[in-house]
């Protein structure tokens, strides 16, 4: 007996429906790749009259660290981190890194969002709950 199923695919929420969203989140991802790579470029020349005995540059772009997703007001965002190699350090203490500002090894959202989230808790949006705004509602596991 063959039995058929109606099997229907649920919306994924990182699926968009909305060409301008993934315009604006394309454009987020090419705005941040630039401003790091300007910071990169910062730090390299600020770095330049480092070298190496034999007159080679100590420190070099070093490909890119593994994509990685930060959470931001438009959905998530792919980015990747570019690496810079110390070629003269002798050890771990002598290394130099390269840090960025805008984008630290441990960030995972926007520091917008940081402080949004808090915020809705308070307010019972994250709950669910509409009592409105300013008015505490606790979460309905309490």
């Amino acid at each position: 007996m063959t039995e058929t199923t109606n099997v229907l695919a649920f919306r994924q929420p990182s699926a968009v429906d909305d060409p301008l969203t993934d315009i604006v989140r394309a454009g987020a991802r090419d705005l941040l790749a630039r401003a790091i790579e300007i910071e990169v470029g910062a730090f390299l020349a600020s770095t330049a009259n480092l070298t190496l005995p034999d007159g080679r540059a100590r420190l070099v772009r070093h490909g890119h660290g593994p994509v990685r997703e930060i959470a931001t007001g438009i959905g998530p965002v792919e980015v990747a981190r570019p690496k810079v190699r110390d070629r003269g350090a002798s050890g771990p203490g002598d290394r130099l890194r390269f840090s960025s500002a805008i984008l630290p090894l441990w960030a995972r959202r926007t520091k917008s969002l940081d402080a949004l989230i808090p915020v809705l808790y308070l307010r019972g949006i994250s709950t669910g709950d509409r009592a409105g705004p300013g008015v505490w509602t606790a979460p309905r596991w309490i």
